[in-house]
């Protein structure tokens, strides 16, 4: 009886071992064919890419994601769908799509990547400095972004390049608009925009005639002190600047009519020379 027992058991066991390996080899195989369809998914979506199908594509790289999110072809998809997008200059899309990845992946080793793409789509869409600045502002973030968390990336770079870029387009506006308002002697709203220039923009081409601007209208304003204290700044960082000049001029009236006088002299000594030297010849 015992025997019997014992064989009765060794067989279950046998049997739940036997059926447990068909199990995990059923579940191997459809695992390896999962993947196989994704990849064969994601290689239709490269194929309609390079065809300039891109709505096509995106609609392919997002079907490999979702057939199998747990594997690595699912962010590589993400990241597809993103650059299928901003190739057709679909910008909105390729943002939706970023902002997804980073919520959905922000481990991933592409995610510097990710935030380069999302701030190069957002700054495609600068067209001019005098409309809505907040694609502007939004592609400076992330590029600043990407600069302090992946310092040692090879998009860091150009981020900074762009960074400069939109730091100019933010000053020109500032100028702008300075300059609207100088022309109407609205002169406290002039300070404020020219001030944000020398203080947020001071690297930026503006800089020199923001300065000049809050020279010449603190003079008109009385307020020579102030005014002094903006020159003997532009005096020090663009002594050799025409907007130097001008502004030097506002404090020494006889400056523009020597500089002129200077210029006669030197005229009439060059023909004078010219003379000279023809007796020689």
């Amino acid at each position: 009886m015992m025997f019997k027992n014992f064989f009765l058991i060794l067989g279950v066991l046998i049997l739940l071992i036997s059926c447990s390996k068909k199990e995990i080899k059923k579940d191997i195989i459809l695992e390896k064919s999962l993947e196989m369809q994704v990849l064969e998914v994601y290689e239709e979506g490269m194929e309609a890419l390079n065809s300039n199908d891109v709505l096509f594509a995106a609609k392919k790289f997002n079907e490999a994601e979702i057939l199998f999110p747990q594997s690595e072809w699912a962010p590589k998809s993400a990241l597809m769908a993103a650059y299928s997008y901003y190739k057709q200059d679909y910008y909105g899309d390729a943002i939706a799509e970023l902002d997804r990845f980073l919520r959905v992946y922000p481990k991933h080793k592409n995610i510097s990547y990710a935030y380069y793409l999302l701030g190069i789509s957002y700054y495609e869409q600068i067209v001019d400095e005098k409309k809505d600045l907040q694609s502007i502002i939004n592609s400076r973030d992330i590029f600043q972004t990407l600069i302090e968390k992946f310092p040692n990336t090879e998009y860091v770079i150009d981020a900074q390049f762009k960074i400069d870029l939109i730091n100019d387009i933010l000053a020109s506006k500032e100028v702008y608009l300075g300059r609207y308002y100088v022309d109407r002697k609205k002169w406290i709203a002039a300070i404020n925009r020219f001030r944000t220039v020398v203080d947020e923009y001071d690297e930026t081409i503006y800089a020199e005639e923001s300065l000049h601007r809050l020279v010449e209208i603190y003079y008109l304003l009385g307020l020579e002190e102030e005014s002094k204290k903006y020159a003997v700044l532009l005096g020090y960082n663009y002594q050799s600047s025409q907007w130097y000049e001008k502004s030097y001029a506002i404090f020494d009236k006889m400056y523009e009519l020597n500089k002129k006088e200077n210029e006669i002299k030197k005229r009439k000594q060059n023909s004078l020379l010219k003379k000279f030297k023809f007796l020689f010849e």
